[in-house]
């Protein structure tokens, strides 16, 4: 019964900006990492920016210091603020946690979101 929803995609114009939102809930014991994986039309679904629960951080090398990824763990929410957006940011976006449900068997379980489409044009 675990959800991953995310929201904030839309169309914008090379150069802006989004804001991505993904929350978890459900039966959560407690999460170990959140966060984005994108998809292109004919591509493989890659790792874009990855949070854990300490606050450390890991971006792809094609967003990295354009998109900051950030986390409110009271909330189990991740959020990707993306700028300087270009036209091969376009892709499905999708949300992914890390979740353990119960205290034993100590074991992490992965969530994903739907997605959300970001389409940026020239």
């Amino acid at each position: 019964q675990i959800q991953v929803v995310e929201s904030g995609g839309g169309l914008v114009q090379a150069g802006g900006s989004l804001r991505l939102s993904c929350a978890a809930s459900g039966s959560i014991f407690s999460i170990n990492s959140m966060g984005w994986y994108r998809q292109a039309p004919g591509k493989q679904r890659e790792s874009v920016a990855v949070i854990t629960s300490g606050g450390s951080t890991n971006y792809a090398d094609s967003v990295k210091g354009r998109f900051t990824i950030s986390r409110d763990n009271a909330k189990n929410t991740v959020y990707l603020q993306m700028n300087s957006l270009k036209p091969e940011d376009t892709a499905v976006y999708y949300c992914h946690a890390n979740v353990r449900q119960r205290a034993t068997p100590y074991r992490w379980d992965d969530y994903w979101g739907q997605g959300t489409q970001v389409t940026v044009s020239s």
